[in-house]
Formats: structure tokens, sequence, C-alpha cells
């Protein structure tokens, strides 16, 4: 029920962000708006951002079916606490490559009202439901053993080490 309702955020992010934005660039970016140079270098900026976000969910997704899951469990669920991979180094990875998929969907778009206005809102709107629903989830979850991670690992890091693993491909 959690990863449906997830997702139905997602969809409203994403077609709010086409609505508000389209919206919005016929009166502030008219000339934008038509050109095709803006669009065509917007897509390529998207597709490549868009790459990036599910290159980091594919690797975080694996990570954690591979080191959080013991026993029969719904797809997308886990029962263990990660610290394997990129969890040694940061939190939350899969939400760090995440923010980037409303920026990678309104370039594609081609709106500049939702890469300059509504992207940036919805990523630290990301942010806020990582404080108030995902940190609050793992302390009820895993208890003084998430409390514990949670003072030596950072949200987020972006040091190369952290980068690297990231980036490097789980296998299944």
């Amino acid at each position: 029920m959690k990863a449906i309702a997830r997702m139905l955020v997602w969809l409203v992010f994403l077609a709010g962000g086409i609505w508000g934005g389209l919206s919005l660039d016929r009166i502030l970016f008219p000339a934008v708006y038509g050109s095709l140079w803006f669009h065509v270098v917007g897509f390529l900026i998207g597709l490549g951002l868009l790459r990036l976000v599910i290159t980091v969910s594919r690797n975080t997704g694996r990570t954690l079916a591979k080191y959080g899951r013991e026993g029969k469990l719904p797809r997308m669920e886990t029962n263990r606490m990660v610290t394997d991979g990129v969890y040694r180094y940061m939190r939350h990875p899969m939400h760090l490559g995440l923010l980037f998929f409303p920026f990678a969907f309104a370039f594609l778009a081609g709106s500049p009202s939702f890469v300059l206005m509504i992207a940036p809102s919805e990523a630290i709107l990301i942010l806020l439901l990582i404080k108030w629903m995902e940190e609050p989830e793992a302390i009820r979850k895993f208890g003084a053993e998430y409390l514990n991670y949670m003072h030596h690992t950072p949200w987020f890091c972006f040091k190369r080490d952290c980068l690297r693993e990231l980036f490097k491909k789980v296998e299944k």
C-alpha cells in the first residue's frame, strides 16, 4: 500500500510539474517556449539526468534487495537494516538519485518554469518527506541501530569514494 501511495505522489509531482510548468512558460518564457534550440539541448540534458536517476535507483535498489531482505517479502520491502555498499557512506543514496528526477522530467518536457521553479520546489519537498516520513519510519523499524547509524552516517555524501560506490554496478 505504501508503495502505491509513493508512486501516486510521484505521478502528482510529474503531472503537476508539466501542467504548471507549461502554463507558466506561456506567460513567463514565451520566447523560450517556442525555441527549438532550448528544447533539443534541454531534452539531451533530461536524458542524461534520467540515466543518472535510473542508474542510482537500480544500484541502490539492488543493494537493498541483496542485503535488506531476509525470508520471503513483498517486492520493495526490507526487514534488515542495510549499511553495506553505498549505504556505508550515506543514509539515503536512492533519494539522492531521485532528487534529480523532477529536473530530468522538467528538461525532457522542455519547460523552463518547471526547471527553474517547480522542480526545485519538488526537490525540497522530497527532502522534507525524507525528514518527516522516511527517517521516523526507519527509526520505528530498526530502533537504536538506526539512531546510531544516523549519528555516524550523513544523509548524502559527495566525496569521490561515495559517488564511485553510488555508480558502481551492483550484481543481483
